[in-house]
């Protein structure tokens, strides 16, 4: 053995354990909204009689592409090293419970349910989940976005608040997501690989002034038990307390929990997801 070889050894262990102390195996999935967009009636929609039947229950996570869609996120955690899951739901969730108590029994993580009773949005929904965090970090992600397994995996592993912040080029060019939506993500204000702030509907002039590629957030979080008490203490605002019998909340209440964050976490962890494109001239 070449000498120091022991000591570069030793130092690889050593950071692979602190790697493996410190990463999160646990993962909050909000899966309670009400699916009101997916609901309408669209003609240009092309979709097949199974999506069409799962559309109408609002259930956005179970739509089929071959599988359902949540199949697919649960994957990516589980490549990504998280086998603790909690999904949010609402009490009238029975096709989700259905799914992954009756239908399937992954093998790779164990599955739990956390009720958000009513639709109070996202910051709410987050704190349905207070109790089977542990008081252990966890990651919070929606069950309708797909999250490229090397971001979950690094996000875990992190050992403070962080995020993971998407190039809009990137989005814009392989995310199979319409411009329109890209638009109204919210835009971070970066400093290197920490978070200053968050933007919310980011105007084109704000845009701007963040630079030449602006990075978003699309609700990728590991938060630790810290977030619940800004989840508690925040009131609804007016426009959410309207908003929640119609079930037009949700827009609102995300970009609260955007605000929370960024007000307990200012300086979160970044962890960078470029464009293809970005990455090749890297």
């Amino acid at each position: 053995m070449r000498p120091g070889a022991l000591d570069t050894m030793r130092s690889h262990e050593t950071a692979e354990r602190a790697v493996r102390n410190s990463m999160t195996t646990r993962a909050v999935i909000l899966a309670r909204g009400l699916g009101t967009r997916m609901r309408k009636a669209d003609t240009a929609a092309q979709m097949s009689g199974d999506q069409a039947q799962v559309a109408s229950t609002g259930v956005k996570a179970l739509i089929p592409i071959g599988r359902p869609f949540l199949d697919y996120v649960l994957s990516a955690l589980a490549d990504a090293g998280i086998h603790r899951i909690c999904l949010v739901i609402g009490p009238e969730h029975d096709l989700l419970r259905q799914r992954y108590q009756v239908e399937t029994s992954p093998t790779r993580m164990t599955i739990d349910f956390a009720v958000q009773q009513e639709p109070h949005g996202t910051a709410d929904a987050v704190l349905a989940a207070e109790s089977w965090t542990d008081g252990e970090p966890f990651l919070v992600i929606n069950s309708d976005n797909y999250y490229p397994v090397d971001a979950l995996r690094r996000l875990a592993a992190i050992d403070e608040p962080g995020l993971v912040a998407f190039s809009r080029v990137g989005l814009l060019a392989d995310g199979q997501i319409e411009p329109s939506r890209v638009a109204s993500f919210a835009a971070l204000d970066l400093d290197g690989d920490y978070m200053r702030r968050i933007v919310e509907k980011p105007d084109a002039e704000t845009l701007r002034a963040l630079g030449d590629d602006v990075f978003l957030s699309m609700n990728c979080w590991r938060f630790d038990r810290r977030i619940f008490r800004m989840c508690r203490e925040v009131p609804l605002s007016a426009r959410a307390r309207a908003a929640r019998e119609l079930a037009r909340q949700a827009a609102t209440e995300q970009e609260k929990l955007d605000l929370i964050a960024a007000a307990m976490f200012p300086s979160s962890k970044v962890y960078y997801v470029l464009a293809d494109a970005e990455r090749a001239a890297a």
